[in-house]
């Protein structure tokens, strides 16, 4: 008993340190700390008690957990970038999406594409959960309008050198290489902030960039005036304000005054079946292969398991990305179980099996009772279809 206490107070110490200020977890990230650490379940089965459940896989560890690590960082100088990188903080190279064939407009496509063809600043941050398609919708959209089309990829460490630009020593001489947004403002270009939701306050320089207005480069005394046509749009899992049920765990919280500059916000949920079928028999196209009846089981697959999730029923979901993924798998090995149990690997042993029971279920076309199945035809993807074909 005493050495299961002391594996599971270190497990609660790598938690708390991996995590500060945390104490609601679901169990597949206390299952993952502790197997890093080499360590099984009677080790971490005591952080799973029933009274520290406060929902379907979700535990508090509240009053369990000590005072996270102070880590002192290391006197490191900056990493120079490589003469390569140099090249492409300086260039002149303008970077435009191309039109992909699996593309399916839906949901907010039309709403999206009509801001970036007005050309007015109108700033749009857009929310929903991973694998939904956020970031192809918009990437997309300037695609069929030949708009340059800019993209950051956000992270805790995302700063003012890497939005605005720095100075760089390039053939020996120390210059000032303008950022992406300067870029995408000189150019009238679409600028996407990619999982902005994991920044931290360090993007508070955006603030006035969110505004519309002219920036002063501190840097240089340079003034930058957007080009007509310069635009942000800002893709996230949350709405800004923390990841309540564990599942974004790198979330931050974005201050208000932020958040008050985008015109307005667009929540994103899933496509409807009737979409998703499309989409996935496009990627079966693209892989060259075909299975109608696959395609319609994976949709109907995924949704019960959605419809689940939303009901508090399962900790976990298929996106459409997965399911992409799957269709992918599936053209390489030729074997539809294999390529589901490959594709939802990552999820914990117990999930995994629910699911592929699940799909077994509904390849042998037992009758499931989840609900009211959608329409098939949705007005508003119509709508989108129709707007697509006349751009």
């Amino acid at each position: 008993m005493n050495e299961m206490r002391i594996s599971t107070q270190r497990i609660l110490e790598e938690i708390s340190n991996k995590f500060p200020g945390q104490v609601d977890f679901r169990r597949a990230i206390i299952e993952d700390v502790a197997k890093s650490m080499g360590f099984t379940a009677k080790d971490y089965y005591p952080l799973l008690k029933s009274d520290n459940r406060v929902k379907i896989g979700t535990y508090s560890l509240a009053g369990l957990l000590p005072e996270p690590a102070e880590i002192v960082p290391a006197a490191t100088d900056k990493i120079p970038a490589t003469a390569a990188q140099m090249q492409s903080i300086v260039s002149d190279e303008r970077s435009y999406a191309s039109v992909d064939t699996t593309f399916v407009p839906w949901g907010s496509f039309k709403d999206i594409t009509q801001i970036i063809k007005s050309e007015m600043f109108y700033p749009t941050y857009v929310s929903g959960l991973s694998g939904n398609g956020k970031t192809f919708m918009i990437e997309q959209a300037c695609a069929k309008l030949g708009k340059e089309f800019i993209r950051v990829q956000i992270n805790p460490e995302t700063d003012e050198d890497d939005l605005l630009g720095g100075f760089r020593l390039i053939n020996g001489e120390t210059v000032f290489a303008k950022g992406p947004v300067l870029k995408a403002m000189e150019n009238g270009a679409v600028l996407l902030l990619d999982e902005i939701d994991r920044a931290t306050n360090k993007i508070m320089c955006l603030q006035g960039i969110l505004e519309g207005k002219p920036v002063l480069v501190k840097k240089t005394g340079e003034t930058i005036t957007p080009k007509k046509g310069f635009n942000v749009f800002a893709t996230a899992n949350t709405k800004g304000k923390g990841s309540d049920d564990g599942r974004f765990t790198a979330a931050s919280i974005i201050d208000d005054a932020f958040l008050e500059r985008f015109t307005i916000s667009v929540d994103m949920a899933f496509p409807s079946m009737a979409i998703e079928k499309k989409i996935l028999n496009k990627h079966m196209d693209k892989f060259d292969t075909k299975d109608d009846e696959f395609v319609n089981k994976l949709v109907t697959w995924a949704d019960i398991i959605r419809k689940t999730f939303y009901d508090d029923g399962v900790d976990e979901l298929v996106s459409t990305r997965r399911l992409c993924h799957i269709v992918q798998t599936f053209s390489i090995f030729n074997d539809k179980m294999k390529s589901i149990d490959l594709c939802i690997s990552r999820f914990d042993d117990d999930t995994k099996v629910a699911f592929l029971d699940l799909y077994t279920k509904v390849d042998s076309g037992a009758q499931l009772d989840y609900g009211q199945p959608e329409n098939e035809v949705d007005l508003e993807d119509l709508a989108n279809e129709e707007y697509n074909d006349k751009i």
